[in-house]
């Protein structure tokens, strides 16, 4: 049987060069929510206004809660987009933020906008780095969602998939988690997580999962090629299903009595090491690997 393993000097002929086929755009992809979302936090709105500006509504604050660096910039910016500003009361705020830390400013913007999977794609090709994308399955607590949606962005990756059903949208618990990422990370959002699997190893991406009964452990895995990371939900993980679509498993060497990490405390791992075989700064950059051995 052929070694589909990354380690070895075999590796798969299909690169990010390759040119796609058209997709079909039907009910694989959705490209978004129609639904107003309300964005809170002073990192999450600032994002949302340096990035998303023609996407905001309105901007509601309370006088005396936001500090006034922070107000002045907020406040700047949104004369400059033209955004209506409403000071209102706090309970007006804790309502709008569904109970969530405001800090003083909610912003209304119109339904969040999906990728496509092929735009991560795309990106990845455009970036001229090997791509990396995390496939979620399964990710229902958004604070998770939020925390791996900012490692992602952070450690370089091209994008975020996640499923349409069984996982929670991305609102503005997600992005008060994520500090902001979500406006600067693509996230597809796919009806059947394998079919997405499938198009990414057609692409020449290589599928890796998080599973804590894989073999290989995660430092001796090759990493620096195009890859997807599977994540899956605490308890759960990656469903059995979903892993038959992988094409080798990492399992996170522990220490400790406990057998599982939380879900996103396992794809910063994850990721942190894909970015330290890929000699990625913290500038965002990547730097020329040490070949000496």
């Amino acid at each position: 049987m052929r070694d589909r393993s990354p380690r070895g000097s075999e590796r798969r002929e299909r690169g990010e060069s390759r040119e796609r086929e058209p997709r079909e755009r039907g009910d694989q992809r959705e490209r978004g929510d129609q639904r107003e979302r309300y964005v809170y936090g002073v990192n999450p709105v600032l994002e949302a206004l340096r990035v998303h500006s023609e996407e905001m509504e309105r901007l509601y604050i309370t006088e005396g809660q936001l500090g006034s660096r922070a107000a002045a910039e907020i406040l700047s910016r949104a004369r400059d987009a033209g955004i209506r500003v409403e000071r209102v009361v706090r309970e007006r705020l804790a309502t709008l933020a569904d109970g969530g830390v405001h800090q003083g400013v909610v912003a209304e913007l119109r339904g969040f906008h999906y990728a496509e999977l092929s735009d991560l794609l795309d990106a990845a090709q455009e970036s001229g780095r090997p791509a990396l994308i995390v496939v979620l399955d399964g990710i229902q607590d958004p604070h998770n969602l939020g925390a791996i949606i900012r490692s992602a962005h952070a450690m370089g990756a091209h994008g975020v998939v996640m499923g349409k059903d069984r996982a929670v949208p991305v609102t503005g618990v997600v992005a008060k988690a994520s500090a902001g990422a979500v406006e600067h990370c693509p996230i597809a959002r796919v009806v059947n997580i394998s079919r997405a699997l499938e198009e990414l190893k057609e692409a020449g991406v290589w599928v890796a999962a998080a599973d804590p009964e894989g073999k290989e452990p995660l430092w001796k895995a090759r990493l620096d090629g195009p890859l997807a990371l599977v994540v899956g939900a605490e308890g759960a993980g990656v469903r059995e299903g979903v892993l038959n679509h992988c094409d080798f498993r990492l399992r996170i060497p522990m220490a400790g009595q406990v057998g599982s990490l939380n879900a996103s405390v396992s794809a910063g791992v994850l990721l942190y090491e894909v970015a330290r075989q890929r000699g990625v700064g913290v500038s965002g950059g990547a730097r020329p690997r040490d070949q000496s051995p």
